[in-house]
Formats: C-alpha cells, structure tokens, sequence
C-alpha cells in the first residue's frame, strides 16, 4: 500500500479493521469524518485521502466500525469535539477522562447534577443507564419518557452533553426499526472501567501536558490559539500544557512553518 501524509504522521492506506485501529492508537484522537475548522486527522480520510466526503463503500465500513470498535473495547467512540463523532484510543482516554473531570463512577449522576455539570435529562439517562445497561436509541428513550417529538429534541441535548463529558459510549448497534440500525449506548464507567480507574490517578494538568503532546506529534507547528479553541483549555492551561509536553519531549519544539497535507 502506497504510504500517505496527514500533519507530521504518515502512514500506510487504511483498508482493514486492524489499519483503523493502529491509526487510531497513532493519532491518539482523530474524527470519524473530516470536518472543516476541526484540525483533527479523520479516519476516512486515512481511508480515502480525498475530501469531500462521499457515502460509499468507506463510510459503510466506517458506519459499522464507530459501533465495533467500542463493544469489542478497542477505542472509545462518541460525539465529543464539537458534537462531531470522534474515536479515542485506549491510551489516551485516560487523559481526556482526567481533563474533563469525568472519571466517576456508574451511579454518580446524582453527583453531577448537584453540581450543575449536567441537566436534569442527562441525569436521567445516565440512571437508566446504570440501572437497565446498555440500551438501543428508541428503547433508551423510552426509558426516559422522552418518546415524543419535543422528548427527542431533549434527549438529543442531553446526550450530546454526556458524550461531550465522555461519560457515556456508543456501545454497538441495533436494528429497532426498518430504517438505519440504532446506536446502543452504555456507560463509559462500565465498557472502560480500566481506564476510568487510570483517569481516576491523573493530574488534569499532567492529562493536558499529555494531549498536547500528542496534538503537537501530529502539528508541531500548531499556535497556542489553535490548541486552546480545539480543547477548551484557558490560555494559561494551553501554554503551560505545551510548554510541559515540549519539555519532555524534545522533538516537539517547532519549526518554520511548512506546507502540510493535513484535511481541513
């Protein structure tokens, strides 16, 4: 396979489930499909390396993977930066659990709440959750009392705030009805307990430190304003992150800006 270039890695064509996975632990964090001021790698991208993207036999096989990946606990998947579906690998969820404060436990809803970190239907869909397991889309929503038009808007609201925070995973998939299969959902506590309990040791400023580092492999030219819109961070946090991951990592220093082959 002919090797190809995005950002600062190259790698070889992505074609197989095995390809997707060993880009996904390389990246450390990439989205599903390019989206334009996202400067994120995207597996269809690895895949294709052509933009725009087109429904064809790539986004079928990455449809069914985005469910796979986490059920089988290879990478997490969710709608995480700026609600646009985002793959995570096992070595990196730690770090971004840690940074968003979201390594807590399957019935720490109530928690949460309290604390104003979620409204009151993310709340709810987190206790059915954690009491019933995982749950396809429709059977989810009925468990909320959310079936209705205006219920569905809610939920939709309420989930992105909870994949946001990384507390809950696409889990699989289920056909409910005869349209497009459903996502299944569950728990991040529960489908990655491991990394959860890794989260649960780390620093968030060592957690950011990390993430930058591995952003900056893939940029290494990327200013301070970039990396503080793309993960949320202060100002302060971003240049004391940058400055701890260039710190321990030599290499990561910079350069003169050069043209890069990264899809925007």
């Amino acid at each position: 396979m002919k090797s190809i270039r995005q950002g600062e890695i190259q790698w070889k064509r992505v074609v197989t489930p095995a390809d997707a996975l060993r880009f996904i632990d390389a990246a450390g964090f990439c989205l599903l499909f390019p989206v334009k001021d996202i400067p994120l790698p995207s597996l269809y991208f690895a895949m294709t390396r052509r933009i725009p993207i087109t429904w064809d036999k790539y986004a079928l096989k990455l449809w069914d993977w985005k469910s796979d990946f986490p059920r089988k606990r290879h990478a997490f998947y969710g709608k995480h930066f700026r609600g646009r579906g985002t793959f995570l690998s096992l070595g990196m969820l730690p770090d971004f659990l840690a940074m968003h404060g979201s390594a807590a436990a399957p019935s720490e809803h109530a928690r949460f709440y309290a604390e104003g970190r979620i409204s009151h239907d993310a709340a709810t869909i987190w206790e059915m959750l954690e009491r019933l397991g995982p749950l396809a889309t429709l059977e989810l929503r009925h468990a909320c009392k959310m079936d209705s038009k205006a219920g569905n808007v809610r939920f939709k609201r309420a989930m992105a705030k909870l994949q946001g925070l990384l507390l809950v995973t696409h889990f699989g998939a289920e056909q409910e009805t005869e349209a497009w299969a459903s996502g299944r959902f569950e728990l991040t506590s529960r489908a990655f307990s491991l990394e959860v309990e890794a989260a649960r040791v780390t620093e968030p400023a060592a957690a950011r430190a990390a993430v930058a580092a591995r952003y900056l492999h893939w940029h290494l030219d990327a200013e301070p304003k970039t990396i503080t819109r793309l993960f949320g961070w202060s100002r302060e946090e971003t240049l004391e992150a940058v400055s701890r991951a260039r710190r321990s990592q030599p290499n990561l220093r910079g350069r003169e800006a050069q043209p890069k082959a990264v899809a925007r």
